[in-house]
């Protein structure tokens, strides 16, 4: 057998590929390894695999049906290598067979910014959708004149704050850095949260408020509400740790010389204590966590003792 004989999966299982190092590898090996490395980071793909270098898309299983949203480059000739991404989830991961110590083959990095685009530009086409969506469901959605019109008003005591009513949900606007309505979020009586499918979210926020000096961001909207209530200041609300950080650098660049500080959660497990320091330190502000252990300022101010 000649050393750079190619093979190909699917050609049949004693189909060989050779690297320039002479170990030969089996296609069946090629395409086990690979499945595996995909079943690893959480893409489960049942097809079959095609070994042409090029990107294919296929259904991601446990996804809506009918959707493409995984996609792969298999490349067999000389060093076995491969890619693969979860367009839903933005996940994406290079892959070599076990020993390689090759280089991926640049028709492969091609093929793999390739489609790195074409995943962006799928995306600003949802959040282009999701916007539009969002702002005709919020000027459909009512003004809240009293905090009995909802039921986690009630329970996390705060008033409407801007959130509006939509059918049975208590609705929250996201802007972007340009102010505009970009996305919605949805309470539940029972507080359950969610978005706008496709919406943006990363860096984007809802005020509470008018400008004040004093500026304060948090991660939820009822922590948001109560620290405005308590304070007066004007809040910024981030939505979740993780976006702590990307939504302080476009209030940094709104408001270069408010006083700005992150209002973090005091979480189990140090996530919210972590997120809100990183967000600090990237605007050069300080952060301020509750004393409990487990609560966010909206328990401490609600439940927790404190002196104003």
């Amino acid at each position: 057998m000649h050393t750079h004989e190619k093979a190909r999966v699917g050609a049949g299982k004693n189909a060989f590929s050779s690297t320039k190092s002479g170990f030969n590898y089996i296609s069946f090996d090629i395409e086990s390894q690979f499945r595996q490395a995909m079943q690893s980071a959480g893409i489960n793909y049942l097809g079959e695999f095609i070994s042409d270098g090029n990107l294919h898309r296929f259904h991601v299983e446990g996804h809506t049906r009918g959707s493409k949203n995984g996609a792969y480059i298999l490349h067999i000739d000389g060093c076995p290598a491969g890619w693969f991404m979860d367009y839903k989830t933005g996940l994406n991961q290079k892959w070599r067979i076990s020993g390689s110590g090759e280089r991926i083959p640049c028709q492969m990095i091609a093929e793999i910014e390739k489609a790195k685009r074409e995943r962006e530009a799928e995306k600003l086409q949802r959040h282009v959708s999701a916007a539009k969506k969002a702002r005709t469901i919020w000027n459909r959605s009512k003004p809240i004149l009293e905090q009995s019109e909802h039921a986690y008003l009630v329970t996390k005591y705060i008033q409407s704050n801007g959130a509006r009513l939509y059918r049975e949900a208590l609705v929250i606007l996201l802007l972007d850095a340009r102010k505009q309505i970009v996305n919605l979020q949805f309470i539940s009586a029972e507080g359950e949260k969610k978005f706008l499918s496709g919406g943006k979210k990363k860096s984007c926020f809802c005020p509470i408020g008018r400008p004040t000096p004093i500026i304060l961001i948090t991660e939820g909207f009822a922590t948001g509400a109560s620290l405005h209530e308590e304070t007066g200041h004007c809040v910024i609300v981030a939505f979740d740790a993780g976006n702590l950080k990307p939504v302080a650098e476009v209030i940094r660049k709104m408001f270069p010389t408010n006083e700005i500080i992150i209002c973090g959660d005091n979480d189990l497990s140090g996530l919210g204590q972590t997120k809100a320091r990183e967000a600090a330190r990237a605007i050069s502000s300080k952060a301020t966590i509750p004393p409990i252990a487990g609560m966010d300022w909206n328990d401490y101010l609600v439940k927790g003792d404190h002196n104003g």
